[in-house]
Order: C-alpha cells, then sequence, then structure tokens
C-alpha cells in the first residue's frame, strides 16, 4: 500500500473515562465537550493533521454546540453510512450502547442519504447495554450474551435492515459474520480504513470540527 513495514504516523491520546462518566450518567454532554476537545488539542500539538474517535457515543459530546475542534476530524457515522451506501443498503440495524441507539446521530447520517435507521426494541436495547457495559469493556465474553444478540439481529432482519452497523467499538468482540444472519458494517474498522486512505492520500481531509455533521 505504501511500502513494506511503513504506515502512517500514528498519535493516540486518551483520556479516562471516570472523568467524564458522571457526566455521562446524566446526559451532560456540554460537560463532556471540552474534555474531548483538550485530547483534540494534544494531537494537534504533536502535528497530528486530523483526528478520529472511535468511540460511537462520544460523538453525542462532540456534537454539541461549542468552539471549533482545532483539528478537522472523520465522523464514524458518516463514515458508516457512507459505506452503506457503497455497498446498496436500503436500511440500517444500529447496535451500540443505549445512548447511541437512542441518540440522533445515525438516524440523522443514515436519513441525510435517503437510508432508513432501524434500532432494537427498548428492552433490547437495555440488555445490549448492560452487555457492553457490563461484561464487554470487562473482558467478558459469553455465550449466552452472543446467542441474545444473534437474537436481535435476526429481529432487525424480520423489521427489514438488510445490514447492521455495529456501532460501538466493543460489540465486534462479540458479534462476527458467522454467526450473524445480516451482513455487518464494523464502525470502528470502517474508520480505521478511512483515516489510512486520507493519511495516504487517497482522500481528501475531512472538514468537521464538532458540531452536528453536515456531510455526505
Amino acid at each position: 500500500m505504501i511500502g513494506p513495514h511503513q504506515h502512517p504516523d500514528v498519535t493516540l491520546d486518551c483520556i479516562a473515562m471516570g472523568r467524564s462518566l458522571p457526566a455521562w450518567d446524566r446526559d451532560d454532554y456540554a460537560s463532556i465537550r471540552p474534555v474531548l476537545a483538550q485530547s483534540v488539542d494534544r494531537l494537534a500539538r504533536a502535528g497530528a493533521d486530523f483526528f478520529v474517535c472511535p468511540c460511537n457515543t462520544a460523538h453525542l459530546a462532540l456534537e454539541e454546540p461549542g468552539t471549533e475542534l482545532v483539528l478537522p476530524g472523520l465522523h464514524i457515522a458518516d463514515v458508516v453510512a457512507d459505506r452503506a451506501v457503497r455497498d446498496g443498503r436500503q436500511v440500517v440495524g444500529v447496535l451500540g450502547t443505549k445512548l447511541t441507539m437512542d441518540g440522533p446521530i445515525y438516524r440523522r447520517a443514515l436519513a441525510d442519504r435517503g437510508l432508513d435507521c432501524v434500532v432494537p426494541l427498548p428492552d433490547q436495547r437495555e440488555h445490549i447495554d448492560r452487555i457492553i457495559y457490563e461484561e464487554l469493556v470487562n473482558g467478558v465474553i459469553s455465550e449466552a450474551s452472543r446467542d441474545e444478540c444473534r437474537q436481535v439481529i435476526e429481529g432487525l432482519a424480520k423489521q427489514g435492515c438488510d445490514v447492521v452497523a455495529m456501532a460501538c467499538t466493543e460489540i465486534p468482540l462479540l458479534i462476527t459474520e458467522d454467526i450473524s444472519s445480516l451482513p455487518l458494517l464494523d464502525s470502528t474498522r470502517l474508520l480505521g480504513v478511512a483515516a489510512l486512505d486520507i493519511a495516504i492520500g487517497r482522500q481528501s481531509m475531512p472538514s468537521w470540527r464538532g458540531g452536528p455533521s453536515t456531510e455526505t
């Protein structure tokens, strides 16, 4: 791609979630945005040209009104929605944290491209959220939870979905193509590929700097 043993420079900044968890618990996204902006500031000072945030839920805070972020970034829901369009999908089921499934970021990104968005039933959303926070983030992979997610995907298929977006970093640890009745869009992997395409000049630089994304 760019030569043996070569890859673009990568700089990582990760602020402990404990700093913002109380704000997440009270849906105070405005208080979380400055914490995420601090990470972007650090990346800029380290010489980064653009940023990516693999946490889907964090985009709820990144979309809060505020000063433009100092670096342009890729919006993860835009990346996933663009891939769904390229694959010829029409109805996308979204799995993630309850905040992501209930929130506007995927609904808007998909609607902007003429695609429908479907999420699991309310009790299923609660169960998936529990699996993510109580099991997956702690490295627990449960066959019972895998079977539960398989049934959720089967339900999305019955609602007309032709693909499922795994809109959470940890969900691919549990759900794989071989156990899913629908094709899968791995948001983290798609974001990584999109970032590489930009870094090697295959795609143009992003322009999003926080706030609701308007790119299509």
